[in-house]
């Protein structure tokens, strides 16, 4: 599975298991969603604290047997500020709306939109006015 059709392939495969399971548990409903930012959905919200605990102790588990932890980049706090305030604003993490758009939901491709738009002036500003060291993750 080391050649590239076959990590494209796991990946894809990778991707349907979890689209599908977001949009059994609801993830991909944006009623549930803004029920969830809002606080009226107790439901979803102790769903996703309890992924992101989860999470949160596999990732410290994982990073110390790698070793002593590394400086944390300069933009990591400002893009994660960014990130979290997109999520609130197209009602979910970026994969949401692909699930919304496949199950029909047509406004979650302004959020698509709204997702391709701002990595792209992400990568501008940062390489612009604040030159960051980009790294790997931008093109």
């Amino acid at each position: 599975m080391r050649t590239r059709g076959g990590v494209l392939v796991a990946v894809v495969l990778l991707g349907l298991a979890m689209g599908f399971s977001l949009t059994r548990i609801g993830f991909g409903d944006y009623g549930e969603l803004n029920g969830m930012f809002t606080f009226r959905d107790p439901r979803m919200l102790l769903a996703f604290a309890g992924a992101v605990v989860l999470a949160a102790l596999l990732s410290l588990l994982f990073l110390r047997r790698r070793g002593p932890l590394r400086r944390v980049h300069q933009g990591t706090v400002l893009g994660a500020v960014l990130f979290g305030v997109g999520w609130a604003l197209c009602g979910g993490c970026p994969s949401i709306p692909v699930v919304q758009l496949a199950g029909g939901y047509l406004p979650a491709a302004v959020s698509l939109l709204g997702i391709a738009v701002g990595m792209r002036l992400c990568t501008w500003v940062t390489t612009t006015y604040w030159r960051f060291d980009r790294g790997s993750c931008t093109d």
